[in-house]
């Protein structure tokens, strides 16, 4: 007994040796889109971990297969500290719709959330209602559901009508887009009646009148929209949609190493100037450990999952 517990305490200190010599190589943040607000993100966060690291941190895209491709290359990397997986919401979503070759919980070791944003609910301008509950309402009366745009069948837009079915009976049919150009376009042009958008982009609309915004997430009102109420406030509470990032990395990674990637990320996240890039992005800082992002992404992956599984959502491989 005593063998085995010198080896294992041997192990431990050559691991831990180790993970103080790190990093002595260029580590890598894969990014699985060509681009958007999880590159932003990414490239946001390189310069200073490479600053606080004393290397350099390269941020590589490798899109496909709705971020199938990329997220598969990190679950399948050396977990030595390396090589990281920016990711947003739908990495917990799309593993519950199509078959994936990694798992989004057991396959990744969380390292740290970054940020949230909200979505907001925009109507075009010929819809009759001026309340969410008038919107309700209206899509109730309706002989047929009424359209909505989605970036992505799946996707967190697409389960946030599929949620508020589920919550309110509304009747919605989705309309998939190829990106939030052409959903936001849909909208304005009248081809669809609702748009859920992060508000960074619906906040324009808003303003310049093109849309009419009914609702946002979130646990408090948009600063830009003191009027318009949360879901909750507007007699729909329980309704969660909203857009995150973080940082995993391969399972296995050594703790002394997430340990310090995370630290080193939610210091960043806390500056003044980072701040001010979340705040371009519409988003907000969502700081959280590795045990406390673990246990969002568990929550999160069982919500989705229970939201597809009640309103039958299936998507085409």
């Amino acid at each position: 007994m005593k063998r085995i517990l010198s080896a294992f305490a041997a192990v431990l200190l050559a691991s831990s040796a180790w993970a103080q010599g790190y990093p002595t190589k260029p580590v890598r943040i894969v990014v699985p889109y060509q681009s958007g607000s999880s590159d932003v993100m990414a490239r946001a966060i390189a310069p200073k971990l490479s600053e606080a690291l004393k290397q350099p941190v390269i941020v590589e895209n490798r899109p496909g297969a709705n971020a199938v491709i990329g997220t598969d290359l990190v679950a399948k990397a050396p977990p030595d500290g390396y090589t990281f997986l920016m990711v947003l919401t739908t990495h917990v979503i799309s593993p519950s719709l199509m078959q994936t070759p990694f798992d989004p919980l057991k396959d990744f070791q969380p390292v740290a959330a970054v940020s949230v944003a909200e979505l907001g609910l925009g109507v075009n301008n010929s819809v009759p209602a001026n309340t969410l509950q008038e919107f309700i309402a209206y899509t109730k009366s309706q002989p047929n559901p009424v359209p909505y745009a989605a970036t992505q069948l799946g996707g967190n837009q697409h389960l946030a009508g599929e949620l508020l079915t589920l919550i309110t009976g509304a009747k919605l049919q989705v309309i998939p887009y190829k990106g939030g150009g052409d959903a936001m376009a849909a909208l304005l042009g009248g081809h669809v009646a609702m748009y859920f958008g992060s508000m960074s982009s619906m906040t324009p609309v808003f303003k310049s009148g093109k849309a009419r915004g009914l609702a946002v997430t979130g646990n408090k009102r948009h600063p830009d929209f003191p009027n318009m109420p949360t879901f909750a406030e507007a007699g729909v509470p329980g309704f969660e949609i909203r857009l995150w990032y973080g940082l995993l990395a391969p399972a296995g990674t050594p703790r002394d190493i997430v340990n310090r990637v995370s630290d080193i990320v939610l210091a960043t996240v806390k500056q003044p100037d980072f701040q001010a890039t979340l705040a371009k992005q519409g988003t907000e800082p969502m700081p959280m450990n590795p045990d406390q992002f673990a246990a969002f992404l568990r929550t999160e992956h069982a919500r989705y999952l229970d939201i597809i599984k009640r309103a039958n959502v299936k998507v085409e491989q």
